[in-house]
């Protein structure tokens, strides 16, 4: 029974580990690929560092969203067999909202671009 729960230790272990290898990675070469002239390895290395933690750190979130999608999916589907047996029905509706700051990003993008357009035309 020790051996077994030691074993599922180490299996959870490397496998968090091979993710966070992922991570290390990609961050890095996402920092490698946006490194301005001059720039020195430590400094890349903390760039990287800083990446490699809003990678992991949306992938919690990712994660902890589909975990509550799924209780949310687990939970209708109990619902809808409970109404087999007599109970009422109770429908759960979903709405997804767009935040409006890309939005007034892109805008603003096409605004500043169209302005020097017009400047230097």
């Amino acid at each position: 029974m020790k051996y077994r729960r030691e074993r599922e230790i180490m299996a959870n272990y490397s496998r968090k580990h091979r993710l966070e290898e992922a991570s290390h990675d990609e961050a890095m070469r996402i920092a490698r690929g946006t490194q301005t002239p001059g720039q020195t390895k430590e400094q890349t290395r903390l760039i990287a560092k800083g990446i490699q933690k809003g990678i992991e750190q949306y992938r919690k979130q990712h994660n902890a969203r589909d975990r509550e999608l799924e209780k949310r999916r687990k939970k209708s589907g109990q619902q809808s067999t409970s109404t087999a047996t007599g109970e009422t029905e109770i429908q759960v509706r979903e709405v997804y909202r767009q935040h409006w700051l890309p939005w007034v990003l892109l805008i603003f993008s096409w605004l500043a671009m169209a302005a020097c357009w017009l400047l230097y035309m």
